[in-house]
């Protein structure tokens, strides 16, 4: 008798490289399974990886990663210490948002991610991860910064990092919705 290896974010990882559950796997060059602390208490969920994302099949690695990154440091995070993944896990041609088909095919393995992850906050980026994850239909600028208790599940809207690249005014409100996810995680800690 044979049984099956307990499931871990290797093997999701490595089911995702080479899915070909929707049209996305035809014009990536890498999948992006998502990386970071397998047992971090925050999950950061973006919409999809983009160019330089899909060259090096890494999550948040261009522009917006590193905002990300330096927002990360600021209130004295690494990446490291978090998990970061997006909603689905191929680029979309053109950068364009992904389609619910798509978003539907990639959803058990972010399912997946962060069932073994447990993390204690999940932090969507943007409008899609945030209505693929908690099914509102309310925007960022609604949500940005509030915390959302959905079943057993604490949500901590954020804007999308790229949207600070465009509107430089957005990073003062990215830089306080970060502070107060630090508070909350001393909190969790404390």
């Amino acid at each position: 008798m044979t049984t099956e290896p307990p499931d871990s974010i290797a093997k999701v990882s490595s089911e995702v490289v080479v899915c070909t559950k929707c049209r996305l796997c035809e014009t990536r060059r890498n999948a992006v399974p998502g990386e970071g602390l397998e047992s971090s208490k925050v999950i950061f969920v973006g919409e999809a990886p983009g160019e330089q994302e899909d060259a090096q099949g890494r999550p948040f690695v261009g522009a917006a990663g590193k905002l990300l990154t330096e927002l990360l440091a600021s209130v004295s995070l690494r990446r490291e210490d978090v998990y970061i993944t997006n909603i689905v896990k191929c680029r979309p041609p053109n950068n364009r948002p992904p389609r619910k088909d798509e978003a539907a095919a990639c959803r058990p393995y972010l399912v997946r991610q962060i069932s073994l992850i447990t993390p204690r906050i999940i932090c969507p980026m943007g409008n899609s991860a945030i209505h693929a994850l908690t099914g509102s239909d309310k925007s960022v600028t609604d949500l940005h910064g509030m915390l959302l208790e959905i079943g057993q599940v604490t949500f901590f809207p954020m804007y999308h990092p790229a949207a600070a690249l465009y509107t430089f005014q957005l990073r003062k409100v990215m830089e306080e919705d970060f502070r107060k996810l630090r508070g909350l995680l001393d909190s969790l800690s404390g």
